[in-house]
């Protein structure tokens, strides 16, 4: 929903905004959805008729084509609510969801930006239009860049009618400022304002949507050329995450091609929308384009991960040429979203290697605890050893550590237990993570490497985002040393290998070695000593299946629960 650089589209009153799929034109008839979980999922394919304006890339997302017409698809209604509640564009009886009250009046409009475009820039024509603003061409007039084109997004203050829709523009241009000089990030120039607009100026992308890109392609990419465009999104989305930056708007028609070659850098744009986030922190406002939202976005409860699955979503567009969820009704894209599951079923996902699917359901998972990071897709075997790929820095690993330092002698014991069950392909991850990490001559790596390592990849994002305040919490075990063994146990994100299709297979081994090394008699009291549970909770009714009676050692089910690490709060709720 944000602004991007696609192309200014043109759409006279005689022609229609719902394109028709070339096939069988006798019978035009859009389909009835399912009130069951399986939704249909029609192409999104502009017509192929030459003056259709559907071939532009503003309201539409890729497909194969479909002997049917098919809307283009548009933000969900209460996107568009929120959004207009948040620009303070809602009209008088208009319903929107309220985002509690705010002063309109006696907005300051004045950013303190330069007030010097006219003298340095010439802008030129228009290039796109989104829902807030619009973006030209510009040249150059005079410096070190004098006649060179670059683009320039036009933002009227006019339409700031909210000290959030004033908070957007600044936060936009503070987030391109510090985290300007990764590759696949469209590069930062500057900021200007006038008494009517803010201006924001950037590198000018000749190459055109990604969007256009897989259209030219009739509708999807072979798996290789997938994988180069995976790689370039994962590098940057990881880069802005590590930095406390969620996009909350990756589709498509926000990532452009510097130029027209095929071998060209893709760039992610449009940051209108994103926010500063800590990995402790639950966002919950609803932002974001309909078909690219994770269900928690829509629950209002969320983090980075609703990004992982925008990039799910392309990806599954980028192999099949399919949306992963549709509907006919805006509440239905939302209901499919929450709902339905993807299928992988019709071709061409059965001739698709089993890597790719596994890739594409592991970021389309709709419980985000299982989801997979961006430094974790880098590292999926679908993705290994391709030659673009920088892998990052993952803060969930500092997440998952300080989870682990805390936890119970009993739990350390059971996670070991599952670190000795990961095959070489999972550990991968783990030994790239531990080497960025850098562990010291004897091979441990410290409280003090974690935040050392993370310093040096931080940029002013990774500040106003207050990350680094997170991590001061490894001061508290500054001193204790991992080997990589324990590592690997510390990071180990037990919720995404239940995500796995082995996960029973882990659990059982892991239990297995934990019976022979860890595993002993033990009271219910001295386990919920332990696992520092309140007396007031009810132990001995929810914890009474923990233990095996036979000879008083956790069981399998006790095993599996003491995993994900209890609390009182969990144990109430079971």
């Amino acid at each position: 929903m944000g602004l991007c650089h696609g192309k200014h589209i043109h759409n006279p009153q005689n022609q229609s905004e719902n394109p028709i799929i070339p096939g069988d034109l006798e019978k035009q008839v859009i389909p009835e959805v399912d009130k069951s979980t399986n939704y249909p999922s029609p192409s999104p394919l502009p017509s192929g008729f030459k003056n259709s304006p559907a071939n532009s890339s503003v309201n539409s997302t890729p497909l194969r084509f479909f002997k049917r017409p098919f809307p283009p698809p548009s933000p969900a209604k209460h996107i568009k609510a929120f959004l207009a509640r948040r620009h303070g564009s809602v009209k008088p009886n208009e319903v929107s969801i309220p985002e509690g009250s705010e002063c309109e009046l006696s907005l300051d409009k004045n950013f303190g930006f330069s007030k010097q475009l006219i003298s340095k820039y010439e802008l030129e024509e228009e290039l796109g239009r989104g829902h807030f603003g619009y973006t030209c061409s510009a040249k150059v007039k005079k410096g070190d860049m004098k006649g060179q084109e670059v683009a320039v997004k036009v933002i009227p203050k006019e339409k700031m009618q909210t000290a959030i829709a004033i908070e957007d523009v600044r936060r936009e241009v503070k987030i391109l400022r510090a985290l300007a000089g990764h590759k696949n990030l469209v590069q930062f120039y500057d900021s200007y304002e006038d008494d009517d607009n803010v201006y924001i100026v950037m590198e000018l992308c000749k190459g055109g949507e990604l969007l256009d890109r897989i259209l030219s392609r009739g509708g999807k990419y072979s798996e290789e050329d997938a994988k180069a465009v995976m790689v370039q999104i994962l590098n940057v989305v990881a880069f802005c995450h590590l930095q406390g930056v969620v996009h909350r708007d990756l589709k498509p028609e926000n990532f452009l091609f510097s130029t027209k070659d095929d071998t060209s850098p893709l760039k992610a744009i449009d940051f209108g929308l994103s926010d500063y986030v800590k990995p402790d922190v639950r966002l919950n406002d609803i932002v974001g384009s309909a078909y690219y939202v994770a269900p928690e976005v829509l629950h209002r409860s969320y983090n980075t991960e609703a990004d992982m699955w925008s990039i799910g979503v392309i990806a599954y567009i980028l192999l099949c040429g399919s949306r992963p969820f549709w509907a006919r009704s805006e509440s239905g894209i939302f209901k499919a979203v929450l709902k339905a599951e993807p299928s992988f079923d019709e071709a061409p996902w059965p001739s698709l290697s089993a890597d790719a699917r596994d890739f594409v359901k592991r970021l389309l998972n709709k419980d985000y605890r299982k989801r997979l990071t961006a430094s974790q897709a880098l590292s999926h075997p679908w993705l290994m050893n391709h030659q673009d790929i920088k892998i990052q820095l993952d803060i969930l690993v500092y997440k998952l550590i300080k989870a682990y330092v805390c936890s119970s002698s009993l739990r350390k014991s059971a996670l070991e237990a599952v670190a000795k069950t990961l095959s070489v392909p999972q550990l991968a991850y783990f030994r790239e993570q531990f080497t960025l990490l850098g562990p010291n001559k004897s091979g441990c790596i410290s409280g003090q490497s974690l935040k050392t390592a993370l310093m040096k990849n931080s940029t002013d994002a990774m500040k106003d985002s207050r990350v680094l305040d997170y991590v001061n919490m490894v001061n508290s075990f500054q001193y204790r040393k991992f080997d990589f063994e324990e590592f690997c146990a510390a990071a180990i994100s037990v919720h995404q290998l239940e995500g796995m299709d082995c996960w029973e297979q882990h659990a059982r081994r892991a239990y297995d070695l934990f019976e022979k090394a860890g595993n002993r008699a033990i009271m219910i009291e001295e386990l919920a000593s332990e696992l520092g549970l309140s007396p007031s909770v009810p132990i001995h009714v929810v914890m009474q299946d923990w233990i095996r009676h036979s000879d008083g050692k956790l069981s399998f089910l006790g095993f599996v629960r003491l995993l994900h690490g209890v609390s009182s709060r969990s144990l109430q709720k079971a």
